[in-house]
């Protein structure tokens, strides 16, 4: 999706000042209010075309995604999956277009999270065979193509992208179960799910009391520990282990009303006294630091994270 600024929108102004630069100088009052008047009411025009237009391209790169990404075909829910991808990372581009992708996510139809845990996140136990009746009859069974690791990574960035844009995206996830499916993940796909699934996680607990209570339901700050303990998982796993609880730590301190507010306790007696200190300590990083310098600086503190685990 291209949100590309329409050739009529141009020089709607211009003119109108050029019009003025040219008018007598004995023009009268009356006619110079008319003349903004009307350029007012041209600007509104071009304003309100500009905004459907925008909302136009939206819905249908919306209809366009979701319809590959709800197919039986691996290759088709990947096609999908891009094309919201890149339609997401458009629409973060202007605050104006987010407001139109938040209204388009209270359609049912253009809703993109449930269609993400329909099909591509869609648990394998719910493929069991129930009946063998399509043995007997004449109609073929139908059949969906597994997941491929690639596209449930991808289906996670598109779900972290739209939690990250539209915050009641983290009801539709609650409904649809995120917490349970998203842990299976981290415990049982490779490292590029998991890496993702860390970033989803994120999205969907941030001001989500729900998911956070599952999440501490699943016993999700024992798994993730656990895999930031271990020296045998990939080193860029552990490190993105270390970013998801300083990001974690650092957006619920001082919060005594969460369903995680025991979080530092669960630290300290996870990791011991001196890397759960570590970990407080560097989630309070760089609050007043642009989101590329925010970024280098996260990765450092996991780093320093690590390196203390290592030595403790």
């Amino acid at each position: 999706m291209y949100l590309k600024k329409p050739l009529w929108s141009e020089g709607v102004t211009e003119p109108a000042n050029s019009n003025e630069s040219s008018l007598p100088s004995s023009s009268s009052e009356p006619e110079s209010e008319a003349a903004s008047a009307a350029t007012k009411a041209v600007e509104e025009l071009v304003n309100s075309l500009n905004e459907q237009r925008i909302y136009r391209e939206v819905t249908l790169a919306l209809r366009t995604g979701l319809r590959d990404a709800s197919a039986e075909f691996s290759f088709l829910r990947l096609r999908g999956l891009r094309s919201l991808l890149k339609s997401l990372r458009s629409i973060a581009q202007s605050d104006s277009t987010i407001v139109l992708f938040c209204h388009t996510q209270s359609i049912p139809e253009l809703q993109v999270v449930p269609v993400l845990f329909q099909h591509s996140l869609k648990e394998m136990e719910d493929e069991k065979v129930t009946s063998l009746d399509h043995i007997f009859s004449v109609e073929p069974m139908k059949i969906t193509s597994p997941s491929t690791d690639a596209e449930v990574a991808l289906a996670l960035r598109v779900l972290e992208g739209c939690c990250l844009l539209h915050p009641d995206s983290t009801h539709l996830a609650h409904k649809n179960n995120a917490i349970q499916v998203l842990m299976n993940i981290l415990s049982t796909r490779g490292v590029l799910e998991r890496g993702a699934c860390l970033d989803a996680l994120i999205s969907i607990m941030l001001d989500s009391s729900a998911n956070q209570m599952d999440f501490a339901t699943c016993n999700g700050i024992e798994e993730v520990t656990e895999l930031i303990r271990d020296k045998q998982v990939d080193e860029n796993l552990r490190l993105k282990c270390g970013e998801f609880l300083l990001l974690l730590i650092g957006h619920l301190n001082g919060r005594e009303m969460s369903p995680m507010a025991t979080i530092n306790e669960d630290m300290r007696r996870l990791l011991g006294e001196k890397s759960a200190s570590l970990i407080w300590a560097a989630s309070q990083f760089g609050s007043t630091l642009d989101p590329e310098q925010r970024l280098t600086a996260l990765h450092i503190q996991a780093g320093r994270v690590l390196e203390s685990l290592d030595l403790y």
